[in-house]
């Protein structure tokens, strides 16, 4: 039966080409078949079926083969296809076909939606056929409406009164007009023509209005009022407000269709629609609006109600009415609750509101669980504006009731049900990296969950704001938990996560002597759980725990030199507990810790024979034995903050000596034996422990900074030379190997080195302070050991971090480095050029970094680049005109940032008028290029900031040299208008001749208007997707004319309110009047 099957596919394909000869009768029933190999088939059939299928589609003609299709196919896929290529025809060529195709296609469509429609049976079989027909309509309805089609609204709505099954469908194609107008016109219409629609279909809404009336007031047919309800829903964000507010609209949808279950979802989403609305004139129907939506849910959901297991054991449509509930509660009490609080007699439906938001914050959905939350931040944060934190104890609203703010009164109650919520279900940090996985295993977490931290966030926010609403009861609810995880009565894992995820987050929140008791009864208890708890999981999670919170309270350990101290020598311990995920934790907690108390550590404190990091140094050795290698980085990191918090020079150089004096034997040892014998350089073990111990100096020199020249300058010249020599190793075996040998362990070991080499030169430059040091004494062995080796590598073997070595050294040290500038230049330039200019893809991050020092060097060292020979700067010129037409965004947003920054740089300079004679064209006409090349869409905010600066150097007369050769304009701003007129005709010959000098007047117009400009693109960018004819009516071009020679006499008025900004020549008798 296969091979059977298989022959027939072979035997349609090969008589398929048929389908593109337009001289024939179309075959159906060929056409069917090749679109089912298409979708059904594979391999070679498959795609042979999608090439002919494509290429029929592109045929200019094959739109005139629909209505076949359409009317003789069985197939609803070839009917689909059908549709797509109509749909291709009526968003590109519509305006260029004759008026009778168009009315042709118009009444074709018309009819076959009427057809299909009308027929229940029809339109339950054929439900995605329709959709597709509909959207084809809306597509036309775009084009026509209202010029040529000004009766389409009274159409749909006289042919909806006919018919409950052409109603329904009326409704759907009604909500698909108010979605693309209103909703997704941005983009695909130009600004005048979609206010103009939204106008039309405002003035209009009156017929539709009465029809959506007329079926919630007379139709019994259950799918036509859902139907008409979810119009309805589609259009409240936009019709005029009278609609809403002075017909029975309101009292309709509350009294008949809310406890309607088939109706109370998509109502309950009209009502919340309505309820986001900011109309302060109808203060009284948003009040009846909350108090009978309010009666109604009380009555379908009574007060008793288990709402978490309600939605856990709900169907569908119940779930969701739990979380538009939550919306609608959440959406009337953050616009209207002020007004709601106002009214004595709804304090008791406001109140029972945010008693089912409680219930419903508590429902195991995270998605809900946000939507409480948003209300519940935005609430805690209005009160505590209201009446912010003092500092002055006396005066904390929290301990004497009657000074609390009446609004906050009426809330007391069930913010404390909100704390035990949160407090509940606090999200995890992304600090804690010890966790429960799905199999109930205590394990380390590698993956960040951005989800979970965007979520603590927000909780953690919300939590501090209602701590100091009332700090009494946040500390009362966490005790108490905490006393039931001591005595065991709620003692598991996520409660006690949850627990101290929250007492985590409220650092800061409480004055320090409540703050003070409160932390030392916390970190008491859990010790003491920590001792009591038997098991290596227990004790990983509980002391995962201790170290978050301790970490997130940092005031309280300078305030307690003995406390900090203990902490400290806490997590020294927990650094040999070899739990996975133990010691990174204890690890990252100190580094925390070290950076927020870093010169308690280096000061003796009372009772102390010497600063504590005198005994951290003494026994480092004992403290990092059991830590990995990346541990041991972070390690040192950490005592770099607190060494370089030391303010004496002598002792900070003495600690950094002591620091680094363990590294520093190995690394002798090992230079001593690479001095003997150059070949220990190629030992594998060798080279691990090089790149352990660059990493370690990497991380001591991005705490410490500066002065951690001391230890650079020790290693320096070895360390270049073990570069030099490394280098020299892989270059050589690429020659023996071939670039494969790149992948071998040893190899890969030998470049990391190499780029921990860079890295630490380049942590060092960014922290440095003094740049005639660097530039005297770093600058020129660093260039002679990395620059030539850079040039001379296997492309697939140079380091992208030399080329971010050097911009950080240009961005560093500016106009220092200039005269080293040429030399870097000569170096990396051309070389790496060669390697990127093939194609977008290859070496991304040599590409990104390359730009990068361009970038730099032309911000910093212009003058350098202005010295460059001219074959030379032409090549820089074509690689920034490369770099702005990448599809990688960041490489072209380098390029455009590059070159709007040279034309800056260029203005005042003797050589701007040769560079503007050479190259101003070209760079326009390459702008251009990547503007209207939809695959550079997400750029336009930096690629209409230089096309802007560009017509406002021509439109200031900044360029005085002629653009043009003899007499082919009269100046230079008439001669670009022509120019790039020409330019855009010769690009898009379906654009008219009004367009494009609309266009162009534009770009000269609103130059000095980064926003308008941009809009004004983004215009010309919807017009070019479009073929267009004769007609230009719905452009709105005339309209746009008229805007722009206002925009036009806007800017000449101001400059005439500037002495001297015009030029006297300019300036008209009438002015000097």
């Amino acid at each position: 039966y296969n091979e059977y099957k298989s022959y027939l596919s072979m035997a349609t394909l090969e008589g398929a080409q048929q389908l593109l000869d337009f001289s024939q009768k179309l075959d159906i029933n060929l056409l069917d078949n090749v679109i089912k190999t298409m979708y059904h088939g594979t391999g070679a059939q498959q795609q042979a079926a999608q090439e002919v299928l494509m290429s029929l589609q592109n045929h200019p003609d094959a739109w005139q083969r629909v209505d076949l299709i359409l009317q003789f196919s069985t197939n609803q896929e070839t009917k689909h296809y059908a549709l797509q290529i109509l749909s291709n025809v009526i968003k590109t060529r519509w305006k260029v076909l004759p008026r009778e195709q168009c009315d042709g296609v118009k009444k074709f469509i018309v009819g076959i939606i009427i057809k299909t429609s009308s027929d229940p049976q029809s339109v339950e079989k054929e439900k995605v056929y329709l959709n597709k027909l509909n959207i084809v309509l809306i597509e036309i309805v775009k084009q026509e409406w209202p010029r040529n089609w000004p009766t389409f609204i009274s159409e749909i709505v006289g042919s909806s009164k006919t018919n409950e099954n052409l109603c329904k469908n009326n409704m759907q194609i009604l909500k698909l007009l108010s979605e693309e107008v209103f909703d997704f016109s941005l983009g695909f219409m130009t600004q005048h023509k979609a206010k103009h629609l939204k106008d039309t279909m405002c003035k209009e809404f009156s017929d539709v209005f009465t029809l959506c009336q007329l079926v919630l007031d007379n139709s019994t047919s259950v799918p036509l009022v859902s139907t008409t309800l979810q119009t309805l829903l589609g259009f409240l964000n936009w019709i005029p407000l009278g609609y809403i507010f002075e017909t029975n609209l309101i009292s309709q949808l509350t009294r008949k269709f809310l406890s309607v279950p088939e109706f109370r979802n998509t109502t309950l989403k009209c009502l919340t629609e309505i309820a986001g609305i900011d109309a302060r004139a109808h203060s009284e129907q948003f009040c009846e609006l909350f108090s009978r939506t309010m009666h109604q849910i009380k009555t379908m959901l009574p007060f008793t109600t288990n709402l978490r297991e309600a939605y856990k054991n709900g169907q569908d449509d119940e779930q969701l009415f739990i979380q538009n509930m939550a919306l609608f509660i959440s959406t009337i009490l953050k616009e209207h609750g002020q007004l709601i609080e106002g009214k004595n007699d709804l304090h008791t439906s406001l109140l029972e509101a945010l008693h089912y938001l409680v219930l419903i914050s508590q429902v195991e959905e995270k998605e809900i669980f946000k939507i409480c939350l948003e209300y519940w931040n935005c609430l805690a944060s209005d009160l505590y504006r209201e009446s912010p934190y003092s500092s002055n104890i006396m005066t904390y609203p929290s301990l004497h009731s009657n000074s609390v703010p009446p609004r906050r009164q009426l809330y007391l109650a069930i913010l404390s049900k909100v704390r035990v919520v949160l407090i509940s279900r606090m999200a995890k940090p992304e600090e804690v990296l010890v966790v429960e996985n799905d199999q109930g295993e205590v394990v380390r977490e590698f993956m960040k969950d951005t989800d979970a931290i965007n979520l603590y966030k927000t909780m953690r926010e919300t939590l501090v704001y209602l701590t100091h609403l009332d700090y009494s009861d946040t500390e009362t609810i966490m005790t108490e938990k905490l006393h039931n995880q001591v005595n065991g009565s709620e003692w598991s894992w996520r409660n006690l996560n949850t627990l101290c995820w929250a007492i985590g987050s409220i650092s800061g929140a409480m004055h320090e002597e409540d703050e003070k008791r409160f932390l030392v009864t916390v970190i008491k208890d859990l010790l003491g759980l920590c001792e009591m708890k038997r098991g290596k999981d227990n004790k990983a999670i509980i002391a995962s725990n201790i170290m978050y919170i301790v970490g997130q309270y940092p005031r309280f350990l300078r305030q307690h030199w003995k406390f900090l101290k203990t902490v400290v020598n806490k997590l020294f311990e927990f650094m040999h507990e070899l739990h996975d995920g133990v010691q990174d934790m204890a690890c990252d907690t100190f580094i925390k810790i070290a950076q927020k108390c870093k010169r308690h550590f280096v000061t003796v404190q009372v009772a102390e024979a010497m600063p504590f990091i005198e005994e951290i140094l003494n026994g480092i050795n004992a403290i990092i034995c059991d830590l990995q290698p990346h541990q041991i980085h972070t390690f040192y990191e950490a005592v770099g903050y607190m060494i370089q918090a030391q303010a004496d020079v002598q002792v900070q150089e003495r600690l950094i000596e002591k620091l680094m004096s363990l590294p520093n034997q190995q690394w002798d040892k090992m230079i001593s034996n690479a001095t003997q014998n150059v070949e220990a350089l190629k030992d594998p073990d060798c080279v691990k422990r090089l790149a352990h111990i660059l990493k370690t100096n990497v991380r001591a020199c991005q705490a410490i900074g500066h002065p951690f020249v001391i230890q650079l300058g020790r290693i320096y010249l070895d360390m270049l030379n073990v570069y030099q020599v490394l280098s020299e190793n892989i270059s050589s075996a690429v020659r023996d190997h071939g670039q494969q040998v790149l992948k071998q362990p040893l190899v890969a070991s030998m470049r990391t080195v190499k780029k921990e080499t860079l890295k630490l030169i380049s942590a060092w430059v960014q922290k440095s302070t003094d740049p005639l040091l660097v530039c005297e004494n770093f600058v020129p062995p660093l260039l002679n050991a990395v620059l030539a080796d850079y040039n001379r590598n296997h492309p697939n073997a140079r380091d992208a971090e030399v080329l971010s070595c050097m911009t950080v050294f240009i961005n560093k040290l500016e106009n220092h480095i200039t005269p080293h500038t040429t030399k870097i230049f000569d170096n990396v330039y051309e070389c790496t050029l060669d390697m990127i200019k093939n194609n977008f893809e290859d070496y991304p991050e040599h590409r990104t970094n390359f730009y990068l020092l361009l970038e730099a060097i032309n911000h910093h060292c212009f003058l350098a680049l202005l010295q460059i020979q001219a074959d030379k700067f032409k090549l820089i010129m074509d690689s920034i005109v490369w770099a702005f037409k990448h599809t990688m965004r960041n490489v072209a947003e380098t390029g455009l940032n590059i070159i709007l920054v040279m034309l800056q740089n260029l203005d005042g300079k003797d050589v701007a008028q040769s560079f503007y004679s050479t190259y101003f064209l070209n760079i326009l006409q390459h702008i251009f290029s990547v503007i209207t090349d939809t695959t550079h869409a997400g750029q336009l905010t930096n690629q209409s900031k230089v096309l802007a600066y560009m017509y406002g150097v021509v439109d200031q007369n900044k360029i005085t040299v002629n653009l043009y050769q003899g007499n082919e304009a009269n100046d230079n701003i008439q001669y670009v208008k022509n120019y790039t007129q020409d330019l855009m005709k010769k690009a898009f010959p379906n654009l008219q001749m009004m367009q494009v000098q609309v266009f162009v007047d534009g770009l000269f117009a609103l130059n000095n208007d980064p926003q308008a400009f941009r809009e004004h693109l983004r215009d010309f960018l919807v017009q070019i997707k479009e073929c267009a004819g004769e007609d230009l009516s719905d452009l709105f071009l005339t309209e746009r004319q008229e805007e722009l020679r206002q925009a036009a006499a806007s800017k000449l008025k101001y400059q005439m309110t500037v002495p001297g900004i015009i030029n006297p020549h300019e300036v008209t008798e009438e002015m000097n009047d």
